[in-house]
């Protein structure tokens, strides 16, 4: 207030900065040291930890190893164990890939420094093999390290499957026996095979709770069973198709198999993924499966669909990327009243009439948390036209809803 007074009106035009460097002291008040621009209470380098660690949560990697170098209470704050529990390393040939890289001094002092805070861990790689392999070098280093979650994510081709199996093996091996507390692990495209499996339940059967991998060539179904038949806490497992042997299919698809494995783990996540031709559905949906998250990729016929609202009451989510011509309301009826548990669906090339949508989404109500269903599916009738269908379902729903311009799933 004492520069306020002393600027006058024209203090708003002058930088206030400068307004300080001004004002005088007033007398019996020490003043303060010429090297110093603004009162000690405003020094940055002074912030509390605690503070410090809420600002560097936002802000990128690069940008935090900057910080870090202007004093040395920041870099302090750069190396707080509870920065480096949640991590993710980008790995990307910067002659292949517009994608950001973690620098590799950055990496380095990661391993040295904190290997043993991290806690959720993924990597994402670029088609290049070079960087599936140097993936690969890191997983061998963390051997100080107990991963909570673990994600290798390829962003174009499955690049891990270029790595040399061996490779790939013992570095996998390294976390699976040291991290002693998994509960979450995403291996989709990856050269994992039965032995390695092993190890992993060895080590970590009593917290795994989650495990995708899809489109794994060396996992056989005796790999998938020793998995299952271990990890009883295990609440979502996700396999394609060809995982699974024509025994063991057929042994999925029998009610006592299903009972069985509801009763082992009554919690479990089914979830099934299917690309097969219309002629290669006939044995499934015949008797009741507890699968919960259901995916058609390619067309699945009407009595298909009819088929699964009697048989999988537990369905959670539902994806139909095409159908065909015939309209699905019959289908979609029965379903939102005998799969009570629906949360979540999405439909393509597929059509259903207005009125019978929104008598599906009004039973369903506001369970229904995700709703994606492209415009040319809805066909107008005598009781709603495009133009009214939106609110009359954003009433059921409880919030505002639109028809999807393009799939989202």
């Amino acid at each position: 207030m004492k520069g306020h007074e002393e600027g006058g009106n024209d203090s708003t035009s002058v930088n206030p900065s400068e307004t300080c460097k001004r004002i005088r002291p007033e007398e019996n008040v020490e003043p303060v040291p010429e090297s110093s621009s603004e009162a000690p209470g405003c020094d940055w380098t002074r912030l509390p930890q605690e503070l410090l660690l809420h600002i560097f949560q936002y802000l990128p990697l690069l940008d935090r190893a900057y910080a870090s170098l202007v004093c040395r209470g920041w870099n302090q704050a750069f190396h707080m164990p509870e920065l480096w529990r949640c991590f993710e390393f980008e790995l990307n040939q910067p002659a292949s890939s517009y994608l950001k890289a973690t620098h590799p001094d950055l990496i380095k002092q990661i391993i040295k420094r904190h290997s043993n805070h991290l806690q959720y861990v993924s990597f994402k790689v670029d088609s290049s093999t070079e960087s599936a392999e140097a993936a690969c070098d890191i997983l061998s280093q963390l051997v100080n390290c107990s991963l909570k979650t673990l994600g290798l994510i390829s962003t174009a081709r499955p690049s891990f499957m270029e790595v040399p199996k061996s490779h790939f093996i013992s570095a996998l091996t390294v976390v699976f026996v040291n991290s002693k507390s998994l509960s979450s692990l995403k291996i989709d495209d990856t050269p994992v095979d039965d032995p390695s499996l092993k190890v992993l339940v060895a080590n970590n059967s009593d917290t795994l709770k989650l495990l995708k991998m899809s489109s794994c060539p060396h996992v056989s179904p005796a790999g998938i069973l020793c998995v299952a038949d271990h990890c009883h806490g295990l609440r979502e497992l996700a396999l394609n198709y060809h995982l699974l042997s024509d025994e063991l299919l057929l042994a999925f698809i029998k009610k006592s198999s299903w009972d069985a494995m509801v009763r082992h783990s009554p919690k479990v996540n089914l979830v099934m993924y299917f690309f097969l031709y219309e002629e290669e559905f006939s044995p499934f949906f015949n008797e009741e499966i507890p699968v919960t998250h259901l995916y058609f990729g390619r067309s699945v016929s009407k009595e298909v669909l009819g088929r699964v609202g009697l048989h999988c009451p537990r369905l959670v989510e539902l994806v139909v990327c095409a159908n065909g011509l015939r309209p699905l309301d019959e289908e979609l009826i029965r379903i939102a009243k005998r799969c009570t548990q629906l949360s979540a669906i999405g439909l393509g090339e597929c059509e259903v009439s207005c009125s019978a949508f929104v008598e599906f989404v009004k039973m369903c109500g506001r369970r229904l948390s995700q709703l994606s269903i492209m415009e040319e599916v809805l066909i107008p009738d005598h009781k709603y036209t495009l133009d009214e269908i939106h609110w009359e379902v954003s009433k059921h729903l409880g919030r505002v809803w639109f028809p999807d311009m393009m799939p989202t799933w």
